[in-house]
């Protein structure tokens, strides 16, 4: 039986070696299953291509793909799962913050038949700043609310999966991904292993405030409609308050005679500025799906492969 433990890699010139290390220990204590480790270079700026045809040189157990530039992790996690061939089929990052040591229960409990997919997930959030963690747990809070399937809080891409979910995962092939939510969308029976946050071994994060930002409204508008929903039930509520404004105006002025001696300028003012930017949401929702729509109607490959291991 072949595991294939895939690894989408930017910048990681420092933690590679180290990872590979680990992974070699995995595959000596796993001896009963044959392996294949898949690094997947997504536009490394660094000297990663060279650190991975390294470690491939001298390991043909190894096997890569490097992008022709950077095209996000997403696409780099897509493209592994399109290379893998394993019976078993892992996702992890370069960093060490998805620990190599998991993977032998991991392989065990879906030996056993007790799960198609066995996830690992952060119980703390130890380490990482606390402005970062609140809006995480407020965007998991959120999404939970708004989608049909559930999304687990801390849940990571690291997550060992049977051949049969792979290839349903491969059946989604749109351009605009959200892997946890897709990971949930193709159900079968998941188990979740829990463990403690890790720090990286080495580099720096390549996610910022306003990528984790940017890839939650990825995620929310890949999965729901809501926010439209939203925007509409706005739009009629402030179009029933404008027309009660309407009628008690018409009471006010025309049946009681009753007239103001300074017209309200500042607050209509106000008030237009606020159903303006209302407005303006509204359309920015709509463009944020039509936008969207654009990009899946191009079919644009999600990724261009410049070079990977000769096939012998």
């Amino acid at each position: 039986m072949l595991v294939s433990l895939i690894v989408p890699c930017y910048n990681e010139e420092e933690s590679l070696p180290i990872l590979y290390s680990a992974l070699c220990d995995v595959r000596e204590q796993v001896k009963d299953k044959e392996f294949e480790f898949i690094f997947v270079n997504d536009g490394s700026r660094d000297k990663t291509s060279s650190v991975i045809k390294d470690i491939a040189a001298k390991d043909k157990g190894v096997r890569y793909t490097i992008f022709s530039r950077n095209f996000g992790k997403e696409a780099a996690m897509f493209a592994g799962l399109h290379k893998a061939k394993g019976d078993y089929v892992a996702i992890m990052d370069a960093d060490m913050q998805d620990p190599p040591a998991l993977i032998p229960s991991m392989i065990e409990t879906l030996d056993k038949d007790e799960a198609d997919i066995v996830a690992a997930r952060r119980v703390t959030r130890k380490g990482e700043p606390p402005i970062r963690s609140f809006f995480a747990r407020t965007f998991y809070k959120l999404i939970n609310k708004m989608v049909d399937v559930e999304i687990a809080d801390g849940a990571r891409d690291f997550r060992l999966m049977k051949r049969c979910v792979v290839d349903a995962i491969l059946e989604l092939d749109e351009r605009q991904r959200f892997s946890k939510g897709i990971f949930a969308w193709v159900g079968f029976r998941t188990k979740w292993v829990e463990h403690e946050n890790v720090e990286r071994v080495a580099g720096e994060t390549k996610w910022n405030f306003w990528k984790l930002f940017a890839y939650a409204i990825d995620g929310i508008v890949a999965f729901t409609t809501a926010p439209l929903r939203l925007a509409t039930y706005t739009g009629f509520f402030f179009a029933a308050a404008a027309f009660l404004y309407i009628i008690y105006y018409f009471i006010r002025a025309i049946i009681l005679r009753i007239y103001d001696r300074v017209p309200g300028y500042p607050s209509l003012l106000c008030f237009m500025l606020f159903i303006g930017g209302l407005i303006l949401m509204a359309l920015g929702l709509v463009g944020e799906y039509i936008g969207r729509i654009f990009i899946e109607v191009k079919r644009r490959p999600l990724y261009i492969v410049a070079d990977e291991e000769s096939e012998d």
